[in-house]
């Protein structure tokens, strides 16, 4: 086996030239066995530019997966009957159902689809919860649907579009009955800069709210 210092002292440095159009390889040398390789390396490179682009790419994932739009609909739609025949604890349980499969979505979807699906389902749990007394749950249902959709927007004629007052009313309300009346008071002054005081029925309860949450907190004092 040679050595490191023999393999140094037979080596030469051969210049490469590489034609900018055809992309061709050459070389200045007499070695026969050089010249094979680089003839090979040129068969290779022009076989690969003779090969067709494929067409069976994969198509694009979908942007939006209907069967799971429906089963999540179906889902609300379930826990809703039940809840208007009184029963909130199994509504409660169908709504998580829903809510795992809507954060479940997959990246490449509308990340604005999930998050309105996921605000009003917290939302309708959150109620639920209410109706049976589970103030925490509640009041962490609310936080979660205000965050998923935070504060109106604008309509195309300029009109104000509604945010979620009802995921404000539903936390100011759970507050209130735990008696954490100063927390109440910030989340209901948060809701009114958020979707206003007045107007619609829901903001207006927003505001009488918190009155009503101001009152009890000076009483305190």
């Amino acid at each position: 086996m040679a050595s490191t210092d023999d393999a140094l002292e037979t080596y030469t440095h051969l210049p490469v030239h590489i034609d900018p159009q055809t992309k061709q390889v050459s070389i200045l040398s007499s070695d026969k066995t050089i010249q094979d390789a680089i003839d090979n390396l040129n068969r290779l490179h022009t076989s690969f530019k003779a090969l067709e682009t494929p067409n069976n790419v994969p198509a694009a994932p979908m942007l939006v997966n209907p069967k799971r739009s429906a089963q999540i609909q179906k889902l609300r739609d379930s826990a809703a009957a039940t809840s208007k025949k009184g029963n909130n604890v199994d509504a409660i349980r169908l709504l998580g159902v829903a809510i795992d499969m809507a954060a479940a979505r997959p990246g490449w979807e509308p990340m604005g689809l999930a998050r309105e699906e996921l605000a009003m389902m917290y939302l309708s749990r959150g109620a639920a919860n209410t109706s049976v007394q589970n103030w925490v749950e509640g009041l962490i249902d609310a936080e979660c649907s205000v965050e998923c959709k935070s504060g109106p927007g604008q309509g195309p004629n300029g009109e104000r579009i509604p945010g979620n007052p009802k995921a404000w009313i539903v936390g100011g309300q759970c507050l209130m009955e735990m008696s954490r009346w100063s927390e109440a008071v910030e989340w209901l002054e948060r809701a009114i800069e958020k979707e206003g005081g007045d107007g619609a029925d829901d903001n207006r309860a927003l505001s009488l709210m918190l009155v009503q949450a101001r009152s009890h907190l000076e009483k305190k004092k």
